[in-house]
């Protein structure tokens, strides 16, 4: 089994991955890092969320930084507010063997923007940044990344069905002379059209499990039910997983609310996460969540985005989501690092055909599960 050492990177670094229990490289990691610290070059990474992509292009960047430039010299964009700051504190950790220090500072919404300038008045090397908030700091001319060599774009795919489009277009015109890595789960015309315009021709393509648009370790299920058993089915299959942890997604912010508070009210350790809560609510959520104080997670699509929380046993689909791409990253929330999980989905009568357009698109395979 290949080791970080023979990846080409240093000591100091290998020391950090074995304190946070990284002993041996993911596909990804082993297949980009080499390629990374070797030259200077266009790379776009596809791999599906929780493969390490985080080490695969952070530690390359780490080790691209000149400590003693005081300048933000890599930019990494990610599209929510939880990712910045999962990447922002992974960096930090990877670093701590590292006799120079590389600052790096993490900007996004729902925060006062008067504090992120006053961070980023200090020295900064890498600037970890939502699209919208990197904007209008570039706009208050808060932040200077003309400099910027090496700029990433982390889960490129969610940042432009999240609409950040005309954001990311603004931000690249700001950069030049910069190498781009781009990671992300799926290869799509608007992927591919951020590519001929913003990356070179002779970018070096890495995918992994080609073969694949969702993690293997996961197993896919489905159950049949009615619209009014499905709290029922939902409280059967939580009563025989009570040492396990994971996320129930739902479509709306209504359907959410509803579910978590018909769940709390039966005595489940649950909490929810949806749009309109105020970002003090959501990262209260989080952080229990992420501390084991809830067991459960209820949430819709666009807020469990970014979610990087280990060892969670399952994902439940309340009703399947209308997008592929919806699919892939929702059940992409178990199954990290290297574990295993199941994606279970609740249908009911009439949506047969919808599972099978699924198992169709994504090259997975449903099994019927009866509770």
């Amino acid at each position: 089994m290949t080791t970080f050492s023979a990846l080409g990177l240093s000591t100091d670094y290998v020391k950090a991955l074995k304190e946070l229990g990284i002993e041996n490289p993911t596909e990804i990691q082993e297949a980009v890092i080499p390629i990374l610290l070797g030259r200077k070059i266009d790379l776009i990474g596809l791999a599906q969320t929780g493969t390490g992509k985080t080490a695969a292009f952070g530690l390359p960047i780490l080790n691209k930084i000149n400590p003693e430039l005081a300048e933000v010299q890599g930019l990494i964009i990610a599209p929510t507010r939880e990712l910045v700051q999962q990447i922002q504190k992974q960096l930090f950790k990877f670093t701590k063997y590292k006799e120079e220090r590389i600052f790096v500072e993490g900007v996004y919404g729902g925060e006062k923007i008067d504090r992120q300038i006053s961070s980023l008045r200090r020295t900064t090397h890498i600037v970890v940044a939502t699209p919208g908030r990197l904007l209008d700091l570039i706009k208050r001319k808060a932040v200077d990344i003309r400099n910027v060599k090496t700029l990433i774009l982390d889960e490129a795919d969610e940042m432009l069905s999240m609409g950040f489009k005309e954001d990311l277009n603004a931000i690249l015109k700001h950069t030049s002379n910069r190498n781009t890595w781009l990671f992300s789960a799926t290869m799509s015309s608007e992927i591919k059209k951020i590519v001929t315009e913003y990356m070179s021709a002779d970018a070096v393509r890495v995918e992994v499990n080609k073969n694949s648009l969702v993690n293997a370790n996961i197993s896919h299920h489905f159950i049949n039910t009615k619209i009014n058993e499905k709290v029922n089915v939902i409280k059967k299959i939580l009563n025989s997983r009570k040492g396990e942890r994971g996320v129930i997604f739902c479509r709306t912010k209504a359907g959410t609310k509803s579910l978590a508070s018909k769940l709390q009210e039966e005595g489940f350790s649950i909490g929810a996460l949806e749009g309109g809560m105020k970002q003090i609510e959501r990262d209260k959520v989080m952080r229990a969540f992420k501390n084991e104080k809830l067991q459960i997670l209820v949430s819709t699509d666009v807020s469990a985005r970014g979610i990087d929380v280990n060892n969670l046993a399952f994902v439940l689909h309340h009703q399947l989501p209308d997008f592929m791409d919806y699919y892939t990253h929702r059940s992409g929330r178990t199954a990290r690092g290297g574990k295993i999980g199941e994606s279970i989905a609740l249908i009911i009568s009439g949506e047969m055909q919808k599972v099978m357009e699924t198992q169709e698109a994504l090259g997975i395979k449903f099994k019927e599960m009866h509770v």
